[in-house]
């Protein structure tokens, strides 16, 4: 399902349930080619775990951007994407979603977004595929609280990293009073 900003896709899978439990397919390189465009490519696999409250993001690379199918496998997750490209039509706006263990659903990240989630559940585990290969030189960050994006976290006081509570403002990053984190 499209969503207001262009590119990031909502998918909510087919799932299959009985008496034992369900079955549901979470990934098919055909179907999602068709969905995602036939030239995407997944490189790596990555997964978290974390405690209730934790935010984690908002997180981008620049020279080697990352798009990302992330998913909830334990728990939830209240999940954000920005759009941190100045000339878009949807500069500064985010969406957020409810991603969890129960609705299955996943979230598509194009390359060029911010990216973060906080942890609603006592635990998450949080799984994403990516597009290019992580370069730690190029992680970057806009703090979680930025005031000119106002996203509302749904948390007063979220356990972040020391990293990410260093983050610049989308404004300070974009007038390159950034650093790579």
């Amino acid at each position: 399902m499209e969503t207001k900003l262009p590119g990031v896709l909502l998918i909510e899978p087919d799932i299959h349930t009985d008496d034992r439990g369900y079955f549901l397919e979470a990934y098919n390189e055909e179907k999602y080619c068709e969905l995602l465009g036939a030239d995407i490519v997944f490189v790596q696999d990555n997964q978290s775990r974390s405690r209730k409250g934790t935010l984690r993001g908002l997180h981008f690379q620049s020279k080697f951007p990352q798009g990302k199918l992330v998913r909830v496998t334990a728990g939830s997750v209240l999940d954000v994407v920005v759009d941190i490209n100045p000339v878009s039509r949807t500069f500064r706006q985010w969406l957020s979603t409810q991603l969890d263990d129960t609705n299955h659903r996943q979230l598509y990240v194009p390359p060029g977004y911010a990216h973060g989630f906080c942890v609603t559940s006592d635990i998450a585990d949080f799984q994403y595929k990516v597009t290019a290969f992580y370069h730690p030189e190029d992680e970057y960050s806009i703090i979680w609280n930025d005031p000119q994006l106002n996203i509302d976290w749904q948390i007063e006081n979220p356990v972040v990293s020391a990293k990410d509570a260093k983050s610049p403002t989308l404004a300070d990053y974009l007038s390159g009073q950034r650093t790579a984190e």
